[in-house]
Order: structure tokens, then sequence, then C-alpha cells
């Protein structure tokens, strides 16, 4: 194989890695706000990916069936409405089940893997067995060639484009906006952030609420690189736990890093061996750098 090839197919891996990459990246900003500043081991969070992708097909569905000659435009709206259906029902989780687990890991836990089983049985029941694909956009089909073997696909860009707006919104939410000063203040000292006015319920409700939606968001991009079925976000869960534990439990760089790390390192892994031996390298080498460094990559300072 010439060198030219090789540097072409090393460059398509690393492509790749980058789509990997946006989707663990989405799924882990959302798990960081739940996980990261609650507390809270939602084993839910794949599911909450699944109903944003399913949306997303049901809007594909509707708009070739009632108005197909929106079916250029309707994509984005799809995703403002996955994230907004995404958002309420982790709000009604919230108030339903996870309001009664704070401050109980083990709990919520065991709680939120029933609700996955039990979301996926709700999926199945309304959408079938079988995986399901949206119908993409013209504009987001083919794919650029800068160079000579090397094709970029044109739903890769755009899902990096969305990733990098939602990540800018996560970040001016959390530390640049008054909710993400009470988010801060709930989660660093609950009794004295409501001694001082602070709705902290109102603060649980509404990070719960926006972790869900962005992994909704996740979902939507997930649909333009592959099909949804029942179990699809359950397939993403164990990563993206990885990510939010290997990069340090609410700290936004280092989700962006590990998320990245991980996904290249699993991509370009996959250029030499299977994918299953890939994926257990990777894991292998996370377990060894978190026993080296059990905070993560980037460990949030707090005052002592």
């Amino acid at each position: 194989m010439k060198a030219v090839e090789v540097v072409s197919m090393m460059a398509m891996q690393g492509f790749a890695g980058l789509s990997l990459f946006t989707v663990l990246l989405l799924m882990a900003l959302g798990l960081a706000i739940i996980f990261g500043q609650m507390g809270v081991i939602n084993m839910a969070h794949g599911e909450f990916m699944a109903i944003g992708a399913y949306v997303v097909y049901w809007c594909s569905q509707l708009t070739q069936q009632f108005a197909p000659s929106l079916a250029n435009v309707y994509f984005i709206p799809a995703i403002v409405l996955a994230f907004v259906v995404a958002a309420l029902a982790g709000l009604v989780v919230e108030v339903l089940l996870v309001r009664r687990l704070y401050n109980r890991p083990l709990d919520t836990l065991l709680a939120t893997w029933g609700l996955s089983l039990m979301m996926q049985q709700i999926f199945r029941s309304v959408f079938g067995a079988k995986e399901v694909s949206a119908v993409l956009p013209e504009w987001m089909l083919g794919s650029f060639v800068p160079t000579e073997g090397v094709d970029i696909p044109r739903n890769g860009v755009f899902v990096m484009v969305l990733t990098i707006l939602v990540a800018s919104g996560v970040y001016y939410t959390l530390f640049r906006s008054r909710w993400g000063v009470r988010i801060r203040a709930t989660t660093q000292n609950r009794m004295m952030s409501g001694a001082v006015g602070i709705d902290t319920d109102r603060v649980d409700r509404f990070s719960f609420a926006l972790g869900c939606g962005i992994a909704g968001v996740a979902g939507a991009a997930f649909t333009t690189i592959g099909s949804t079925g029942p179990t699809s976000g359950s397939l993403y869960i164990v990563d993206t736990f990885l990510v939010v534990v290997f990069g340090g439990a609410a700290n936004l760089l280092g989700t962006i890093a590990s998320a990245f790390s991980i996904a290249q390192a699993q991509s370009l892994l996959e250029f030499f061996l299977t994918s299953a031996m890939a994926k257990v390298l990777t894991l292998l080498s996370i377990i060894v750098i978190l026993m080296m460094r059990p905070q993560g990559l980037f460990a949030t300072k707090v005052r002592a």
C-alpha cells in the first residue's frame, strides 16, 4: 500500500473519530450536568438520546407524508423539537422519580436503570423493534473532497458545527449566566444556597431537564450517522460515563478533551484492529490512567 493511500485512510479514520466525538461529546455534556453537577447516576441518559432520535424520525415521516416541499428545511426545527421533548421528559422524570433520590447514588443508579428498561419497551411498542432512519435533507448528503482520496461527509461537518454551538451554549449557561451561578452554588453548598434565596428545587429541575434536552440533541445528531432502535441510546451510555469520569466530573474542558481522546483512540485503533479489540484497548488505557489519576484529566478545584 502506498504511503499516500495510508495517509488518506488515516485521515478518513480521523474524521470518523470526529463523528464519534461529536455524539459522545453531546451525550457527555448532558451527563456532565446531571452527574457532574448534581451527582445523579442517570442510567437512562441513553434513552433520552433515543427520544431525540425518534423525534427527528417522526418529524421526517410527517414531512414526507404531509409536506414534502419542506424536506430540505425540516431538520433544524426537528433538532429544536428533539431538545424540547427530551427536556420535558426529563422534567417529568425529575419531578416523579429523581427528586426523591438525591444524595443516594446507588438508588438513583438502580431506579434509572429500571427506567431505561421501561423506556426501551415503550420505544418497541410505539416504533417497533426494528431500527428506523430519518430521511436527511439533500444539503446534508454527499461529501466534500479537499484532496484526492479524502471524502468529508457533509452531515459530519453539520454535526460538528452543531456540537460547537451546543458546547458554547452550555459554557455560557454554566459560567456566564445567572442560572449557571445558581447551579454551581447549589452544587457546592445546597443549604447555604437556600439560605441566600436560591430555589434549589427549581435549580435541580432545570439542571436535569437541561441535561436530558442536550441528550435529545445528541440523538438528533445520531440520526445523521446511524439508524435508531430501542436500544441505540444504551449502546453509548458506558462510553459516555467514561468520558465524564475520565475528563473529571463537573469540568467542561475535561469533558471535551476526554471525548476527543476516547473517540480518536478508538477510531484509529479500528484502522489496525477489530472494533471489539479497539474498544477493549481503549477501555484498558482509560482504566490504567484513572488508576494513576483517579480524579480524571482535569480535576475541579474546590476551596478547602
